[in-house]
Parts: structure tokens; sequence; C-alpha cells
């Protein structure tokens, strides 16, 4: 199996820290949405493409593990893999790890919907994004 492409790098500022002095939940959101876009993009749901089609994208459902602290000053790095792209749906993991160590931080498997920006309802990826799914699936096992 192939590693995973890096969706997103950067560092742990002392603005993004909590009282106790590690990165705040928050921060930790906003990298893997950082992140989120990147990966979208590889896929080729890029804003020009949401735009043109008049679909969006809709965050349906995050799960986030907790597995070190990040203090200010720290590299990290995120990589996605995907893990469907199937009809309406697309699901996914960012795995965030300390970018010196390697040590693993925190992981998140989020599901997300393409929505018909008109409809306002859920609908099917274009069949293109589908194939670049399945592209990319086929790659991440061989």
């Amino acid at each position: 199996m192939t590693e995973a492409p890096i969706t997103h790098r950067g560092c742990v500022y002392i603005r993004e820290c909590d009282h106790m002095g590690h990165l705040n939940v928050a921060y930790y959101v906003q990298k893997f949405d950082q992140a989120t876009w990147n990966f979208f993009a590889d896929v080729g749901l890029t804003l020009d493409y949401i735009r043109d089609n008049k679909i969006f994208m809709a965050a349906v459902e995050q799960v986030i593990t907790y597995k070190r602290e990040l203090l200010p000053g720290d590299v990290l790095i995120v990589r996605t893999q995907l893990l469907e792209l199937a009809g309406k749906k697309i699901r996914f993991r960012h795995v965030m790890t300390h970018g010196v160590t390697g040590e693993e931080a925190a992981i998140t498997d989020q599901l997300a919907l393409c929505v018909d920006a008109e409809a306002r309802k859920s609908r099917p990826f274009p069949g293109e994004i589908i194939a670049n799914g399945v592209a990319i699936l086929a790659g991440q096992t061989g």
C-alpha cells in the first residue's frame, strides 16, 4: 500500500494553544479542514469545478481521535486517505503526525455529501469525480 499524500503541512503557533499550553482542539479541526480542501482539489473538486457544476460539499460526520499533544513550534503533517467515493458520499481519513518524530498526533474520519447548490439536496457526484475516486482507490492499494 502506498503512503497517503500530504494534504497539509504547518506548525503550531502560540496563539493556537490553550491555557494548558498545547494545540487547542479548535485548531486541530482547522488544520484538518485545510487538509480537506487540498484533498478535495486532488480528487478534482476544485473551487472552479464546484462553482461550474453548481454543487457544494456538506460535512455530515467527523470523528476525531487525539493521540498526542502538539506544542508551540511543533511542525505537523497531515496525510489523507480516500476510503470511499460512491454515489453522493465521500469518506476519507486524515492522519496528523508530528513533522519531526513522525508520531501520530490525531486522526479524523470524515463523511461528506455532494449537494446540488440550487435544489439544496444531496445528489450523486458527477461521473468524472467518481472516476477520479476509482483511480485514487486503485493507486492506494497498488
